[in-house]
């Protein structure tokens, strides 16, 4: 029987990309997922898809991560639902406004921030107590390069992964010894719409990479399962990068 077969998980920003990819991976394990995304119609087809396929267990809850009570929301309809919470995927996150500091949006850069990084911190505040009374869970924060490096045009990108990689760090100091294991995940560059917008933009190296260099979110999704098994031994605390050929042969990759 799969390792993770029978428990159950969260993901955020679960209506396409890595989030939906996320949300088919775990199901397909034997997971029962609650997706989460602002907007119902794609989540609601999404769910009802991996029902139909007799993967596991799914249901759509409406969710804004910069809002809390939306956060609590979902983590009651985990528990109400299938009874128990097991696994939360951070990953809802925007790449918009890509625009140099001297031109940024004061008004669009404090939104990226209440997505990008107060809702990683929404997710950790609602789950962690819930997780700390079952003694166990498992959290994957998805990260990026950009966490430790500068590009232009993504202040507002850089600077709230760099803040997520930290709470990623706080949260296993404070939890790790509770059962709770709290890795990042850090995929590389990944064929999603985000890309399509870094591309149009035409400002920093990242939009002037051919589409073919992009994984697949499907690659990113066995990751985040790998991690949620035996993959973040050893690895909590830390954002893991795909971009490594030691994890790709961990998590069953190609390395080339």
């Amino acid at each position: 029987m799969d390792e993770l077969a029978g428990k159950a998980a969260i993901i955020t920003g679960a209506s396409r990309g890595i989030g939906a990819a996320a949300a088919r991976e775990l199901a397909g394990r034997g997971v029962a997922v609650v997706l989460a995304a602002r907007s119902s119609k794609d989540i609601d087809k999404i769910a009802r898809e991996i029902v139909e396929e007799g993967g596991s267990k799914a249901v759509a809850v409406t969710c804004d991560v910069s809002r809390y009570d939306d956060v609590v929301g979902a983590i009651e309809t985990c528990r109400r639902e299938f009874g128990r919470l097991d696994i939360l995927v951070n990953n809802a996150g925007v790449i918009e406004p890509i625009a140099r500091l001297g031109d940024s949006d004061p008004e669009s850069w404090a939104q990226a921030v209440d997505i990008n990084l107060m809702g990683v911190y929404h997710g950790l505040r609602a789950v962690l107590p819930v997780m700390e009374a079952q003694g166990s869970g498992t959290i994957v924060n998805i990260s990026s390069g950009a966490a430790t490096g500068a590009l232009e045009g993504w202040s507002h990108y850089c600077a709230t992964k760099a803040a997520v990689l930290s709470l990623t760090r706080c949260a296993d100091t404070e939890y790790r010894e509770k059962g709770i294991t709290v890795v990042g995940l850090s995929p590389g560059t990944v064929a999603t719409d985000m890309q399509v917008r870094i591309k149009a933009s035409g400002i920093n190296p990242v939009s002037q990479l051919d589409p073919s260099v992009h994984i697949p979110t499907e690659w990113v999704a066995k990751a985040i399962a790998w991690l949620c098994e035996a993959g973040a031994a050893g690895n909590a605390g830390t954002d893991v990068s795909l971009r490594s050929e030691e994890v790709r042969r961990a998590v069953g990759l190609p390395v080339s």
